[in-house]
């Protein structure tokens, strides 16, 4: 019997019909993937507790025709965004995603058709080569100063020049177009070419508002993996230690369960924590301590996790205030959760609130409620005493 070479096809391991192995939520099991997203560790979190991931290529079909479907009752050709979590709505790229929030050099366009081109980072076409939602993949939507110096308006020039071209492929002869954020120079150039600008926040808001099945399930597991990071931070919560100490398990855990940033640094102990909105700092937390905290936290599949928590630092008993005060933030909290209804609106939302006792409206928050996704989110449902100058119904 003659000996089959090992160079020859008919030693071929893989079967070319075999279908490449998926994640749970759809995405290629391939360690050297080029996408981000839930680590094993959360994989095996979420279906202990029995949550289901989302699939994604569902959730991205689903997003781009909410998008569409604003953009067609506002009668506008397209959106254009420069802020990366409508870029990520629409896209679902990421790229440097905080670096990008100050220094704008990724885009997307989104017609009415459906048809997406992204503008990316140089040489970072890689990045979203295995999404089909995405058409095109170009380069050159920078031109602040940083990059482009006393050059900024033939940069912005430029870019309008394709914006043009797309609406001229893709609008039908509409020239009405949406746009989240832009530079001045980049709008004042679009407007010299005979297009129309409009607010396209209303587009991009309305659209993420209202969360289709894989959201909700992406939420849920980035909820859950937060939560499996604030028990760690309750587990390891001790006094001596600084509240950085206490806030880095909190971003750890996030990153290890393949979250991705967190917005703020709202974590005070002690006296700080009135008023409230003080950052963590170098205190050293003491027995007997409030610990108080708000995640903010952009987890895994870049869902917002918006939790607030209240601890005591060690075993002791509370202090009588600490119960009163306590007390009365469950009974807002909860009596409000329960008014909420399918159909209310915004207004009737604020005059039916537990707004707390007046002693505390003082230093009342900002909003009493506000809408969740990506980050925070419209809605924002605000305090009576300041409806007037800020509120909005819906």
């Amino acid at each position: 019997m003659d000996t089959i070479s090992a160079y020859t096809t008919s030693n071929r391991k893989i079967d070319p019909s075999r279908r490449p192995r998926s994640k749970p939520d759809g995405s290629p099991d391939d360690n050297n993937r080029v996408e981000i997203g839930p680590t094993a560790l959360a994989f095996e979190a979420w279906a202990k507790a029995g949550l289901e991931a989302p699939n994604l290529e569902a959730m991205r079909q689903y997003r781009l025709q909410r998008i569409v479907g604003e953009l067609r009752k506002h009668d506008y050709a397209g959106l254009l965004c420069f802020d990366p979590l409508n870029i990520r709505y629409v896209t679902d790229t990421t790229n440097m995603q905080l670096w990008v929030t100050h220094n704008p050099s990724r885009a997307c366009f989104v017609s009415a058709d459906g048809y997406v081109v992204l503008w990316d980072y140089a040489n970072c076409e890689h990045l979203s080569a295995h999404l089909p939602i995405v058409r095109e993949v170009r380069t050159g939507a920078s031109f602040f100063y940083f990059v482009s110096g006393d050059r900024v308006g033939e940069h912005a020039a430029r870019f309008a020049g394709e914006i043009d071209d797309l609406l001229k492929s893709h609008g039908g002869g509409n020239r009405r177009l949406a746009i989240d954020r832009i530079e001045p120079e980049g709008l004042l150039a679009l407007r010299s070419l005979g297009i129309e600008t409009f607010q396209g926040q209303v587009v991009s808001e309305l659209a993420r508002a209202i969360k289709g099945p894989d959201d909700i399930k992406a939420l849920k597991c980035a909820v859950h993996s937060c939560e499996i990071a604030m028990h760690e931070m309750q587990r390891q919560l001790r006094a001596g230690m600084s509240e950085n100490d206490l806030w880095s398990i909190l971003h750890a855990e996030n990153i290890r369960h393949g979250g991705e940033w967190i917005e703020t640094r709202i974590l005070a102990s002690g006296p700080r924590t009135n008023p409230w909105f003080q950052e963590c700092g170098p205190r050293i937390i003491q027995e007997g301590d409030i610990v108080a905290f708000d995640t903010d936290l952009i987890g895994v599949y870049g869902m917002c996790c918006d939790i607030s928590r209240t601890w005591l630092c060690g075993d002791g008993e509370p202090t009588p205030e600490q119960k009163r005060v306590y007390r009365h933030a469950h009974e807002q909290v909860h009596s409000n959760l329960a008014l909420l209804r399918p159909g209310m609106g915004f207004r009737e939302f604020t005059e039916k609130a537990n707004l707390a006792p007046q002693e505390f409206r003082h230093n009342r928050y900002g909003v009493l409620a506000h809408g969740v996704g990506l980050c925070d989110e419209y809605p924002s449902l605000y305090f009576p005493e300041d409806y007037p100058a800020t509120g909005y119904d819906g």
